[in-house]
């Protein structure tokens, strides 16, 4: 995964204090509001409401606007929109698998939307199930570094289901099956480790090693698609190495 989570961290950071920060916001504030219409309102008694939280939380989320998506999602206070999730599959430049996640309250704007950033970005449309099955849903845990080594990281999670940590330079990935990452993050709060964020993700089994062009030309796609405001998640099957990360970032 290096190349690839490496990316995806620094993406996430940048995305912090770019333009974008307001998009990012309603994203995580529309994940809250799905949790707590599936799990209810009690952050303590829903898993994934907590870590939908938690992320927001480390994205610098007003508390008044999680606080009302929590009682927007579990019907307290009107303006709760009906989501669904729906994934879209496809190819993108140099046959790179995609995984479009959308949560969305129009199937019909969400289908246009990844359509044209597909299509205007080399990538084009495959069938349900011609992609998803090169990937396995997994928790992913990310752990800031600081002083950590990754013998106290593992130390913490083995016993816990982890399956595995990798270093992505300024923080650790911690792997397990989807269903043990609720036991993941709870060892690792007991153990007093923080983490940046904890959510089931698609992680491919297989990947596809890209040049600086083939890196450049998978980036803008995966921007393209992120832009639009139903496309929560953008999961892809390609590996950069570190120097080919460093050309691209220049």
């Amino acid at each position: 995964m290096s190349g690839h989570s490496k990316w995806a961290t620094t993406k996430h950071k940048k995305a912090v204090i770019d333009a974008k920060r307001g998009k990012l916001f309603a994203k995580l504030i529309k994940n809250i509001e799905v949790a707590a219409r599936m799990g209810g309102a009690d952050v303590d008694g829903n898993p994934t409401l907590y870590d939908a939280v938690q992320k927001a939380k480390k994205q610098s989320v007003p508390n008044k606007n999680i606080d009302s998506a929590i009682k927007r999602g579990a019907g307290l206070e009107a303006g709760g929109a009906d989501y669904e999730t729906i994934m879209y599959e496809g190819y993108g430049p140099n046959g790179v698998a995609v995984l479009i996640e959308c949560l969305t309250d129009n199937r019909n704007r969400a289908a246009s939307d990844v359509r044209v950033a597909m299509t205007r970005n080399g990538g084009n449309m495959a069938d349900p199930g011609s992609v998803s099955y090169l990937f396995n849903r997994k928790g992913v845990v990310i752990v800031p570094k600081g002083e950590l080594t990754e013998d106290d990281v593992l130390g913490a999670v083995l016993d816990a289901g982890a399956e595995e940590v990798n270093d992505l330079g300024e923080s650790f990935e911690v792997l397990s099956e989807a269903t043990d990452m609720v036991a993941v993050r709870t060892a690792l709060q007991d153990a007093g480790i923080d983490y940046d964020s904890a959510e089931a993700n698609f992680v491919p089994t297989m990947q596809v090693e890209l040049d600086e062009e083939g890196a450049k030309k998978i980036f803008k796609l995966i921007d393209a698609l992120e832009d639009s405001d139903d496309v929560q998640n953008v999961f892809a099957n390609f590996d950069v190495s570190d120097e080919i990360m460093e050309q691209v970032g220049a």
